[in-house]
């Protein structure tokens, strides 16, 4: 299975992923979140980053040009939307930028899936991010509804059967929110394709070395 670790933001965490190596690497360019790294910094990061770790840009309701320039200069080569990005908009960021989209879909705590422009826009992203809320909470939604969502968001793909909708979640979704080690094995049940760490890779409010490579070595123990 595989993993992002995100919010990377001092040269310490670029050297901890360099040793845990996960899939994924996340930079958050959302100036309000308290990860928020500056595109020069960000570009340090990617020069010191392994080439083996690709990168992702977290973003929310980015000008698209911004979003183009980053993965032009080789700083990103993802980028994840969490913000109010329709399908307009989407389609206006594929016209200028090739990069890879991954769209945030916060899933409601007792229900289904937060739908209208919500889902139409995922449908046209690359990938869609499976969270509780804003993100970066560290907190759990409830993941029994997991199935429903990818059937609601991939009709065509995931089909009826129980094997068809977690054949969609292996090649579309990414788990968030609230993963650590200790649930890894029941993330792995539900098949995604990757799980997004962010404050579960962190003590006191920064990356944990030792927490980044339990991390890795843990999702990767399960097949994809």
């Amino acid at each position: 299975m595989r993993v992002k670790i995100c919010g990377l933001f001092r040269d310490e965490d670029a050297a901890y992923a360099n040793e845990a190596l996960p899939d994924y690497a996340g930079f958050v360019f959302a100036p309000q979140s308290r990860r928020y790294v500056s595109p020069a910094a960000a570009g340090k990061l990617r020069n010191r980053l392994s080439p083996a770790i690709t990168t992702v840009g977290v973003f929310v309701d980015a000008p698209r040009g911004e979003i183009a320039s980053l993965y032009r200069n080789g700083i990103i080569g993802m980028a994840q939307l969490h913000g109010n990005e329709n399908a307009a908009y989407l389609a206006e960021l594929r016209a200028c930028c090739d990069a890879p989209l991954i769209k945030a879909v916060s899933v409601a705590r007792k229900g289904p899936l937060v739908g209208g422009e919500d889902a139409e826009a995922a449908r046209l992203a690359d990938y869609v991010l499976l969270d509780n809320g804003a993100g970066g909470t560290g907190k759990r939604f409830d993941w029994r509804g997991i199935p429903k969502a990818a059937a609601l968001l991939f009709p065509a793909s995931a089909g009826t059967g129980a094997s068809s909708v977690y054949a969609a979640l292996t090649r579309k979704v990414f788990l968030a929110g609230g993963i650590g080690t200790g649930v890894m094995a029941r993330a792995a049940r539900y098949r995604p394709f990757a799980v997004d760490v962010s404050s579960g890779a962190e003590s006191g409010g920064f990356k944990d070395r030792e927490k980044m490579l339990a991390l890795v070595k843990a999702a990767h123990a399960f097949a994809p």
